[in-house]
């Protein structure tokens, strides 16, 4: 059994003004329904990641959902969205996570219909324990995060 560590709730505030922050935009090629669908699949994560090595729903999909994610085999993040607009956007707080590090970590995806498909805006923002590190670590999280919204516009466009 895993030993976890608690990490503090996260809240939009947070998301807004954290210390380690960084936003990709992407345009996809279909509606935001379909984004959705894409982004809250039982396949989401790692059908399109390779980062993300298992995601589990440990409960529904719908507002206020758990899931467990699994970053290269080794760290687990045990997941709770605080924000579910269908369609629309989400928004997590990471509640506990298998490695220290962290004293905070959320994410929020916003999903706007455009010409021609749907633009997201996804939001990483964290806090390390040593507040040292958090400058350094914004390259860092920009470069392993940079992948994500490109494997989902692949996957989206398998998905139409």
């Amino acid at each position: 059994m895993p030993r976890w560590f608690p990490l503090t709730e996260a809240d939009d505030e947070f998301v807004r003004t954290a210390p380690v922050r960084c936003e990709h935009v992407a345009d996809l090629p279909a509606p935001p329904p379909v984004v959705w669908r894409v982004l809250t699949a039982d396949d989401a994560l790692v059908s399109w990641s390779r980062l993300i090595t298992r995601a589990e729903w440990t409960s529904p999909p719908e507002p206020g959902a758990t899931r467990l994610v699994t970053l290269g085999g080794a760290l687990t993040l045990d997941e709770r969205f605080y924000r579910w607009e269908e369609a629309r956007r989400m928004t997590f707080t990471v509640d506990r996570a298998t490695g220290p590090g962290l004293r905070r970590f959320a994410e929020d995806l916003v999903l706007d219909a455009v010409p021609g498909g749907t633009r997201l805006r996804w939001t990483f923002a964290s806090e390390p324990v040593l507040a040292v590190a958090a400058k350094p670590l914004v390259p860092l999280l920009r470069r392993v995060t940079a992948g994500l919204p490109r494997g989902l516009a692949r996957r989206v466009e398998e998905a139409r």
